[in-house]
């Protein structure tokens, strides 16, 4: 039976029944015909686009490749020409699912889906949220993000909410009062799930400790809450857990291709093999063994309309000892590859680095709410950050001491208190930048 959510997709052009159909049969594979399946899929895929796309023939050189690891490393300044020259045979604006990356990896771009993978990046979606009892056609979802604010495209996100059965709390003003607020619709509804941006969703959870409350007290029908877009921390996740009183599910995905990485109901971070084949890289494009730190690669298995093929997307992450070509596990997402501090001694550094370093001091007492780091020069950083009340000499000390520790001496830090901080276009926020 068809449900709205389903129905939308459907009446859209977007074969979900066949998605859903044929995700079933990949989930269901043995490990060595999963093996299999993914070699083929590869193979397959290379074949289509050396066939009857000119971009990537381009790219590649010639219609044929021998081995895998000889085919080129497809990077975001690639896909920065008009989309059209991008579009396999067959296929146009039209007829395909045409979107925007965020731009948050400072490299934004619009691309395109052929309607039946982007079907099912939607049948990988619900599988996944199927492990924690989430139904995308019943289960009403509390979502955290940002939303157009021109006429036309926030009344068309709403509408696209009201089919999908989510309420949008849009995150671009976090204010007690807005949070207020917040706490009012969760009173009143029966929201099974809370999903959205780690960073504003962490503030809620600091204005419900402030409030000592916990958010399954005043909303018993939650389940799950999904975070995702930005780094999910240690302590970040115990305070989630905490004030909601439910599972806290880690999510990495990119627009372009699909969920690539979801926390199984193990805890483990399952990356998903059923339509992506994710690959960990050196700086001189070998694969690196399990366990080792490096390059993100993926390519997409199934879109037609436009090739992933070992596409670079500008994250650093090492999957675990324990993965399998058919069970890859993310052990850890260290951040992007454009988020690079380099210091007066030659060093680089995560520019996470800072923000673990300072995160650690800045939230004991709870005032600073949170912040953000930039690199203005080789030795000076700028911390903009919102609180109740300035941070004092002591607190400046300690935080410049433990950088001095972790990092290298004689940097300079300029401390600036903010009543909001800065988010991009679709309300993230950017911890780190380097302006080198």
């Amino acid at each position: 039976m068809f449900s709205i959510f389903d129905l939308s997709l459907q009446l859209n052009a977007f074969p979900i029944r066949k998605a859903k159909s044929d995700l079933d049969k990949i989930v269901a594979l043995s490990p060595s015909e999963k093996k299999q399946f993914i070699e083929n899929q590869k193979q397959a895929i290379v074949e289509f686009h050396l066939e009857n796309n000119a971009f990537y023939q381009k790219l590649v050189g010639s219609k044929d490749y021998k081995n895998w690891e000889d085919l080129p490393i497809l990077n975001k300044t690639n896909l920065q020409c008009p989309l059209e020259s991008r579009l396999s045979k067959g296929f146009t604006t039209k007829n395909s699912y045409i979107n925007k990356t965020s731009g948050s990896s400072g490299e934004p771009f619009i691309f395109a889906k052929d309607k039946y993978a982007h079907a099912l990046t939607w049948a990988s979606n619900m599988y996944r949220f199927g492990w924690f009892g989430i139904d995308f056609n019943r289960s009403l979802q509390a979502r955290f993000y940002g939303i157009p604010l021109d006429f036309i495209g926030y009344k068309k996100e709403r509408f696209k909410d009201f089919l999908s059965k989510r309420f949008r709390f849009p995150i671009f003003d976090l204010s007690d009062a807005v949070l207020e607020k917040m706490l009012k619709k969760f009173q009143n509804t029966k929201f099974e799930y809370l999903n959205g941006y780690t960073s504003s969703i962490v503030l809620f959870a600091k204005f419900l400790r402030k409030r000592n409350l916990i958010l399954t007290a005043i909303c018993p029908t939650l389940k799950v809450c999904m975070v995702t877009s930005e780094i999910l921390f240690k302590d970040d996740r115990k305070l989630l857990e905490t004030q909601f009183g439910i599972p806290i599910v880690n999510e990495y995905g990119a627009s372009e291709l699909d969920l690539i990485a979801f926390e199984n109901p193990k805890g483990e971070w399952q990356i998903n093999s059923e339509t992506l084949f994710v690959e960990i890289l050196d700086e001189n494009n070998q694969v690196l063994p399990y366990g080792q730190e490096g390059r993100i690669v993926i390519t997409s298995l199934f879109n037609k309309a436009h090739p992933f093929i070992r596409y670079d997307i500008g994250d650093i992450g090492i999957l675990d000892e324990r993965s399998t070509l058919e069970k890859p596990i993310l052990k850890q997402l260290i951040g992007r590859t454009n988020d690079i501090a380099i210091l007066p001694s030659g060093k680089k550094s995560p520019g996470l680095t800072f923000y673990y370093v300072t995160k650690s001091i800045i939230e004991n007492d709870g005032n600073v709410k949170e912040f953000v780091i930039k690199q203005t020069k080789i030795d000076s950083f700028e911390i903009e950050y919102v609180s109740e009340t300035e941070l004092d000499l002591t607190q400046i000390q300690k935080i410049e001491e433990a950088i001095e520790l972790y990092l290298e001496p004689n940097l300079h830090f300029t401390f600036i208190r903010k009543n909001t901080l800065e988010r991009t276009a679709r309300g993230k926020l950017k911890q780190f930048t380097s302006f080198l």
